[in-house]
């Protein structure tokens, strides 16, 4: 089997994966924030590093994977505050909903899975490291910031430099800084805070900045110096290049030597987002679509890769698992171990071993979903189940997914070949004038469930609602 390499971030290439210790893999990933639903994007974060750890366990390695909660925020103290509940009631409730949410989507608890709150004197710890080593100072309005210049590596995760960086672009203005670069590290306590939002600390009473959290619950668990930090491209920059500030000030080591993030969910080419109107939760694609075809929809996709979210591509998900149930339907598959030696298990390998190369993984389920139709192999059937089942797929009854998936298909109504050949219709009407046809068209497809958006340039996008 060949030698498994993975995109740095910190190299901008692959680069051949070697552990610090043998047969040994350290990973921590950030994870959630808990005063809302996850969303899409949480899915894709919870789906790609869950793909990453069951490879690294398949090939023999011994893995320790942490992913945190981050259970103190601005925003959970804004929504508990809106909501007039306690912020522990708040994350209990929300990390309740996360864990349903993965159960969902198949994907495996980490080994560790440590709340921010859980590390407040490591936090206050490290802090007063990095004071101590000259990287921190407390300012005139009681919070205790992070000097970024004094870090002369800063930016070598994002390529950012320091004199290209412009402080509007990320910061506001404040006038207690001694940069306006400089970022914060422990927050002073306001009076109008609400109970459980502060703790007591030589720097008086406050709570951590969201930088420091994930440096500390890091390096507490993992120690100093591990192998791979993961996390959305959102957070390359600046939170991960603040982790690396924060951590190497405190320790004066490496702090880690992988670093890979997983790339957007678009909707309409547009990073999904709140603020966009263009977001969704896990829950509201599950009304509709099956659990396992939403994982299937994120599998398919490079993690590098930006994601394109729309009714059209998870029905073609749908269909596509459907295919591959469909080839173990009426073929017991033998119960050997697998074998790594088998053809399409090296080309299954070899695509996971270069950075998690799903699409061509998935293509090989494919070829064998053919082979198994073609020759009923209880052999080949084997190897199908085994291989999808490293990505957490095909590990239903095939009949119990068909039966399920027809009535899906039927509930959501028309398929989407039938809908790109009434919007065909649609277009041909008014291009000859036909404008009564046209409306017809349109308000039969919104009568089915399905609505229209005409965009710029002439063509037309669709969507379930």
């Amino acid at each position: 089997m060949e030698s498994l390499r993975i995109y740095n971030t910190l190299a901008r290439d692959k680069q051949v994966f070697v552990p610090r210790q043998s047969g040994e893999v350290r990973m921590y990933v950030c994870g959630i924030t808990v005063y809302d639903y996850c969303h899409v994007g949480h899915a894709r974060m919870l789906v790609v590093f869950d793909l990453v750890q069951r490879w690294l366990r398949a090939i023999g390695y011994r893995v320790t994977y942490v992913r945190n909660i981050t259970d103190i925020d601005d925003k959970i103290i804004r929504r508990a505050v809106e909501n007039g509940e306690t912020i522990k009631s708040l994350t209990d409730r929300f990390i309740g909903a996360m864990h349903e949410d993965e159960a969902a989507l198949g994907i495996q608890r980490p080994d560790i899975e440590p709340r921010a709150t859980q590390f407040i004197p490591q936090m206050l710890g490290m802090i007063e490291t990095l004071e101590t080593n000259g990287y921190a100072y407390q300012a005139a309005d009681g919070d205790v910031n992070y000097s970024v210049r004094k870090f002369a590596s800063y930016g070598k995760l994002s390529g950012k430099s320091l004199d290209d960086l412009r402080a509007g672009e990320r910061v506001a203005a404040n006038d207690a800084k001694q940069d306006p670069l400089d970022f914060v590290l422990w927050k002073r306590a306001k009076p109008e805070d609400p109970e459980g939002a502060s703790w007591a600390s030589k720097y008086g009473m406050g709570r951590p900045g969201w930088h420091i959290e994930c440096s500390a619950m890091g390096c507490s668990l993992l120690g100093n110096h591990f192998d791979i930090h993961g996390g959305g491209q959102d957070l390359q920059f600046p939170h991960h290049e603040n982790e690396i500030a924060q951590s190497e000030g405190a320790t004066g080591e490496t702090f880690v030597n992988y670093w890979m993030h997983n790339g957007f969910v678009q909707v309409d080419n547009e990073k999904m987002s709140k603020s966009l109107g263009n977001f969704f939760t896990i829950r509201e694609v599950l009304e509709r679509y099956d659990a396992e075809v939403m994982r299937f929809f994120i599998v398919r996709t490079h993690y590098r890769s930006p994601l394109n979210y729309s009714d059209v591509h998870l029905d073609d998900a749908r269909a596509s698992l459907t295919r591959l149930y469909t080839a173990l339907k009426d073929v017991e598959p033998d119960t050997l171990a697998l074998d790594w030696n088998e053809a399409h298990a090296q080309r299954f390998a070899a695509a996971m071993n270069d950075d998690f190369n799903t699409p061509v993984a998935v293509a090989t389920l494919f070829e064998l979903a053919g082979e198994v139709n073609r020759t009923r192999d209880a052999s080949l059937a084997r190897q199908l189940k085994q291989l999808a089942g490293l990505l957490g797929l095909l590990g239903r009854e095939p009949r119990a997914f068909l039966q399920q998936a027809s009535g899906a298909a039927q509930a959501g109504g028309l398929a989407a070949d039938e809908i790109e050949a009434k919007i065909a219709a649609r277009v041909a009407a008014k291009q000859a004038k036909d404008y009564a046809e046209a409306d017809r068209i349109r308000a039969e497809l919104l009568e089915a469930g399905i609505a229209l958006e005409d965009k710029p340039g002439g063509s037309t996008e669709w969507r379930r609602v």
